[in-house]
């Protein structure tokens, strides 16, 4: 692995996951790989989970770490080409990164989409700028498009809860959906994409997308899984409900009211396989699920946010090894 920005990154997914689930039994344990090198961490958003389970991964690994907010903790940053510097910009993105680059042996980016031009936003023009700068491996942390650190926890969780273990077949695929679900705002689609690229290639899940019509994803992301418009159909049985809002891809970045309420609530968990339920948080109680199903033992959220220390840690040690 040289560098970690999507799924198609992962040569051998089912490695990569019995060589996290090994990594967090024994989190200490792959100290000499992270001996002596330095890991940086790059914002251009807020950040709670994603922050503090790369920091503490970086720790685990026995290595160092540095984190700076652009334009917070660092010098107005120009992003582009063939501008004359004579305003409110001090530093060009060149120069930053090629500097960070130098003070790391890999750095994590995250940014986020301007749900404006789709076409600006889908071909990652922020975030591959900074990758053709660095000069050392690059990782996601979120980009405009995907969330791979984030799906990659999220099968770390499903694994574990659904009793995987190395070299098991299920005698039953594991019944995963994801639902679309309100909120107040209008959000990317950064992570529903990468969910759908990560669970519609793994060979033991059934795998269902459940939307709204007009809130289809990009079918680059979803090739392989089902797409279904009825919520309460499509939680039949399921093992595990994974709820997230996204913003109208076609009509993009906009919010399409709805009707019917895609609020995820007991009544609903009803109808699943006693599931669990999941969420990359933050979460807004009582727009996107109920109190009654956060509160509850259907809720797993917390477990699947700290499998993102282990999603970043396997990660890292994956690329330092290979230095």
């Amino acid at each position: 692995m040289k560098n970690f920005i999507s799924f198609k990154d992962v040569k051998n997914y089912t490695e990569l996951l019995n060589t996290a689930l090994e990594i967090k039994a024994n989190p200490f344990g792959q100290q000499e790989v992270g001996k002596n090198k330095t890991i940086g961490l790059l914002f251009f958003n807020p950040s709670l989970r994603t922050r503090l389970s790369s920091v503490k991964a970086t720790y685990n690994l026995g290595a160092n770490c540095w984190v700076l907010n652009a334009g917070a903790d660092s010098w107005t940053l120009e992003m582009a080409d063939g501008t004359v510097m004579n305003g409110d910009t001090q530093e060009h993105i060149k120069e930053a990164i090629g500097v960070m680059s130098a003070y790391c042996d890999i750095l994590g980016v995250r940014t986020f989409p301007k749900l404006e031009d789709r076409d600006e936003d889908y071909n990652e023009v922020m975030f591959n700028k900074v990758k053709e700068l660095s000069s050392v491996p690059v990782v996601s942390l979120e980009s405009a498009t995907l969330h791979p650190l984030q799906s990659f926890a999220d099968l770390i969780t499903v694994a574990e809860y659904s009793g995987y273990k190395p070299n098991q077949t299920f005698d039953k695929k594991v019944k995963v959906v994801m639902t679309w679900a309100p909120h107040p705002r209008r959000l990317p689609q950064a992570v529903p994409n990468s969910f759908a690229q990560w669970f519609s290639k793994i060979d033991w899940v059934d795998f269902t997308v459940v939307q709204p019509k007009g809130y289809e994803l990009n079918s680059a992301f979803t090739e392989g899984a089902k797409i279904a418009y009825d919520q309460e159909e499509a939680f039949k049985d399921a093992d595990f409900i994974y709820a997230k809002n996204w913003s109208s891809f076609e009509d993009y970045g906009q919010i399409i009211p709805q009707e019917k309420d895609w609020q995820v609530t007991m009544d609903k968990m009803k109808l699943t396989n006693n599931g669990k339920f999941m969420h990359c948080l933050p979460v807004r109680r009582n727009v996107v699920v109920s109190d009654e199903v956060l509160d509850s033992e259907h809720s797993i959220v917390i477990p699947e946010a700290t499998n993102r220390i282990y999603s970043a840690q396997t990660v890292f040690h994956e690329i330092l090894k290979n230095l």
